[in-house]
């Protein structure tokens, strides 16, 4: 039931709408900064964005952002956002989203990879629960602002 959609102009004013619990706003941008960060990302050629949003039925309820990035001489996909709408929290729709995430990721749609990225902070548990149950591991290291990396082989 849920699908991924593209970010356009017919659904973009949508999706800088969502939003997410008080207390969940420390943990993730908002979708406008994340939209916007993929532009100058991609004009910039730092890494190539891959920003949808998140449907259930025909209703929006959420946003991942995803890329395809270079580090040491290895390319990886990333999940660098995600979040589900306040409205539509704990009915599964984040779970089944990541799942089609990585069924798109894994059509290699910019470039093999062997693995695939996410980071969060230790106080952020709804996200290391939803990770670790699609089998995201983590890998020991924290990023510069102290974030928890964990990846998925893919």
């Amino acid at each position: 039931m849920i699908r991924l959609e593209a970010i356009t102009k017919d659904n973009f004013q949508e999706c800088i709408y969502l939003d997410i619990e008080e207390d969940q706003k420390k943990f993730v941008a908002a979708n406008i900064y994340s939209i916007a960060g993929a532009y100058v990302a991609l004009t910039n050629k730092d890494f190539i964005p891959m920003i949808y949003a998140i449907y259930y039925k025909d209703i929006m309820v959420g946003f991942i952002a995803m890329s395809y990035e270079l580090e040491n001489g290895a390319y990886y996909y990333d999940v660098y956002r995600f979040m589900i709408d306040k409205r539509y929290q704990n009915k599964g729709y984040g779970k089944e989203a990541l799942q089609k995430a990585l069924e798109i990721i894994r059509t290699y749609p910019h470039g093999k990879a062997s693995v695939v990225k996410v980071i969060y902070t230790k106080d952020n548990l709804k996200a290391k629960k939803i990770y670790e149950s699609i089998g995201f591991k983590d890998t020991g290291s924290v990023n510069s602002d102290g974030e928890i990396i964990a990846q998925l082989h893919l």
